[in-house]
């Protein structure tokens, strides 16, 4: 009777995998699996209740990082989240201090801040955006490494 509980788990855990594609709760699902063969076999609840967490447990933490790279592989990113990596033009020098400093990529106006209350970046230079914070760009300033 106990494995019916856990097949309903079990179902419940899917679906909600399906709906979401997150990748959380298909690995609970894969313990519930592991319960179900326990209940089976006329294991006692603590038992399959140690073996469903166990189970989801290892599979999460070996699997997921695995699945989430190769999974994820194809993500286009989108809006605000591509331009991380990628050049812009600073045109108000950038000076965490003074509040100020505008960069310009792919011809819209950010605000912008480096990631160093110190340095300052003048007008006219190039910077590399690191990460997004709000609505201003974390940028630091664009390095060229030497040709040989």
């Amino acid at each position: 009777m106990q494995a019916i509980y856990w097949l309903i788990i079990f179902v419940v855990l899917l679906v909600i995998e399906f709906a979401t594609m997150g990748l959380t709760t298909i690995w609970f699902a894969i313990g519930a699996l592991g319960a179900i063969a326990v209940a089976l076999i006329g294991g006692d609840l603590i038992i399959q209740l140690l073996v469903f967490f166990v189970l989801s447990v290892v599979i999460l933490v070996s699997m997921r990082p695995f699945a989430t790279r190769y999974i994820n592989k194809g993500r286009v990113k989108t809006n605000a989240e591509s331009l991380i990596g990628m050049t812009g033009k600073v045109t108000e020098k950038i000076d965490n201090i003074a509040g100020k400093g505008t960069v310009v990529i792919n011809g819209q106006e950010w605000t912008a801040r480096t990631d160093n209350d110190i340095i300052t970046i003048d007008e006219g230079a190039l910077v590399e955006i690191k990460e997004i914070s709000g609505v201003k760009l974390i940028v630091n300033l664009k390095k060229y490494e030497a040709e040989e």
